[in-house]
């Protein structure tokens, strides 16, 4: 009865072992999608208190930007569980998942959870722009070409990134 035990204790280690990897890996990405979306929230904020008529298409942006990154973290998670061809981990971790708008697309279809995730993306990128994205885009920019401008949520999201770039997964 020990010896099947310990038998059955040893086979479950590599699996345990295993595990942390991916956790590891899945927690950063977490972390790195996070740190995306808190940016993008604080540039929004940022131009709608410059420009408040821009609150609108703001929300309307920021909307978009929540379901493009939270697909790429249900999609992540899912090719570090069943295809890890498909992430580059060995690059930066903004870099470790690339889906094409096929690849979008082909998720979209998916009776799934991560195929809602897809849909509501792959929409988003079909859809007719936001009458003021343009306003939105040229209030970006001209926050982005005065760093001073920005400069606090700039230094939280580089110190954020610098933080998850420093995390070692084994």
């Amino acid at each position: 009865m020990k010896l099947a035990a310990v038998i059955l204790s040893a086979a479950l280690i590599p699996s345990a072992v295993l595990a942390a990897p991916a956790s590891c890996e899945s927690e950063k990405y977490h972390q790195y999608i996070d740190a995306s979306l808190n940016w993008y929230e604080n540039l929004v904020e940022l131009a709608v208190e410059k420009e408040p008529s821009l609150d609108e298409v703001g929300q309307w942006f920021l909307e978009g930007r929540k379901h493009h990154f939270e697909l790429n973290r249900d999609a992540f998670d899912w090719y570090l569980a069943n295809d890890r061809e498909k992430l580059a981990l060995s690059l930066p971790v903004e870099s470790w998942l690339n889906l094409s708008q096929k690849d979008v697309k082909a998720l979209s279809e998916q009776d799934s959870e991560l195929g809602k995730a897809a849909k509501l993306a792959f929409d988003d990128r079909q859809s007719k722009p936001h009458p003021q994205n343009y306003a939105l885009r040229s209030a970006f920019a001209e926050l982005l070409t005065h760093p001073g401008n920005i400069e606090k949520p700039l230094n939280t999201y580089n110190e954020k990134m610098t933080a998850i770039a420093a995390i070692e997964c084994q």
